[in-house]
């Protein structure tokens, strides 16, 4: 299995139900040491922030052609913690109910990215926003750009460097 970095980040405007966007970059390092991205973004009318947080990992994932090791930092602790501390096992369990006894915001989006995460072996990390990293950074420009060109299409792919490759 191929190894891939996938970093990730939401933005909204006025959040909730404001433009949002999302950005995500894809890294992968081929056999001969020859790093290759792809850059994904796109922005929509009304939203909010964990929608794009979330559909920022989505899309990154389902970029994928092949099962793949996926390394994915967000700065989003919502979209981490629901793997890292089981909160999705928990949630389909209890009918998709969370521990205070309601329904789970954004149910299609959490099993669209269940789904997308199929095949794949996938690190959830945490990265503070904001911080210096510097494709943190990056996917920060690429959300917020999105989000303020608000567009329901998509905005930004540059996926002629990754084709084929995962």
């Amino acid at each position: 299995m191929k190894n891939i970095t996938i970093y990730t980040d939401g933005a909204a405007r006025g959040n909730p139900d404001g433009p949002g966007g999302f950005g995500t970059i894809l890294l992968f390092v081929d056999d001969k040491g020859v790093e290759h991205t792809k850059e994904i973004s796109a922005g929509f009318d009304k939203t909010t922030n964990n929608r794009m947080e979330m559909l920022a990992a989505i899309k990154g994932l389902e970029a994928l052609n092949y099962p793949c090791n996926v390394d994915l930092y967000s700065d989003s602790k919502y979209l981490i913690n629901a793997f890292n501390e089981h909160w999705i096992e928990n949630w389909i369990k209890k009918g998709w109910v969370t521990a205070s006894k309601k329904k789970v915001k954004n149910r299609p989006l959490w099993e669209r990215l269940i789904s997308a995460t199929n095949g794949h072996n996938i690190t959830w990390h945490w990265v503070k926003g904001h911080a210096g990293n510097v494709y943190n950074e990056r996917c920060d420009i690429l959300a917020t750009s999105a989000a303020d060109s608000h567009k329901s299409k998509l905005l930004h792919d540059d996926s002629s460097d990754l084709k084929n490759i995962c």
